[in-house]
């Protein structure tokens, strides 16, 4: 199966994974300035925009490493946001000649404990899609998701992307023949690619955690703080973002080397 995707621009390849709230249009504001210096890839995981979810098991890591084949990529610079953070971890984890650099932007990651305020957003969302209340669960997301910069149009961009997900994953979810995500371990320890960790100011407290913690466990990663950014800050601050992914992805790459 091949993800659909974009593929804009020449020069070294970027991947951008998207959130899980999200889908490859969230990176929008970004393309057009990445795609003057780099290739850049972004697909529509399994389940989120235009990629269907069929039933049987898979692995988003294995279904970018069979996009990057398809494209005939060697090796890429990786940019992943939330879910999309964990997802490049385990692509860097499970085919880790593929991946050249990684920037994490408030990634995920399974093993740490969520805070009492992540439980307690997981048990409403819960709620509320159990009640067939999607258009809840959609605000309950935006209002989650998006810090203080967001303005109305990305807030409705936002909603109509988690919309889109949830459609998707719900009917997938209930069919006979369900979908079954196969589960990566991450050893943080073994991640040798030079690695920055953007965490939003305003994000929740266990993303800031997390985020943290992959600083702490990947050698030499660079911690850098958004101040005015919550948990989706190519969305919240697309002109930051894109300055410091210019930064970064056109660095010395000893500069951030492990």
């Amino acid at each position: 199966m091949i993800l659909t995707h974009d593929d804009a621009g020449t020069g070294p390849a970027v991947l951008l994974i998207h959130a899980g709230v999200a889908d490859r249009r969230m990176w929008d504001p970004l393309v057009p300035a990445l795609s003057h210096a780099f290739r850049v890839i972004r697909p529509d995981l399994r389940g989120f925009g235009e990629t269907p979810l069929p039933g049987g098991e898979y692995a988003d890591a294995d279904d970018l490493a069979v996009l990057l084949d398809h494209l005939d990529v060697a090796d890429v610079a990786v940019v992943g946001s939330s879910f999309g953070g964990r997802v490049a971890l385990e692509l860097a984890t499970t085919h880790p000649g593929r991946v050249g650099e990684l920037v994490l932007l408030n990634p995920d990651l399974r093993g740490v404990e969520p805070s009492a305020t992540a439980a307690a957003f997981d048990t409403e969302e819960d709620r509320l899609l159990a009640a067939g209340d999607l258009e809840g669960a959609v605000r309950l997301n935006v209002d989650t998701w998006l810090g203080p910069a967001a303005d109305l149009s990305v807030r409705e961009a936002l909603a109509a992307m988690q919309r889109r997900a949830f459609e998707v994953q719900l009917a997938a979810d209930a069919s006979d023949d369900p979908p079954a995500p196969r589960r990566i371990e991450v050893d943080l320890a073994a991640v040798a690619v030079p690695t920055v960790v953007v965490t939003g100011a305003h994000d929740m407290d266990h993303f800031r955690a997390v985020a943290a913690r992959v600083g702490d466990g990947v050698e030499g990663a660079e911690l850098v703080e958004l101040d005015r950014a919550g948990h989706l800050p190519a969305l919240e601050l697309p002109d930051a973002v894109r300055a410091l992914l210019l930064d970064v992805l056109r660095a010395d790459p000893t500069v951030h080397a492990p």
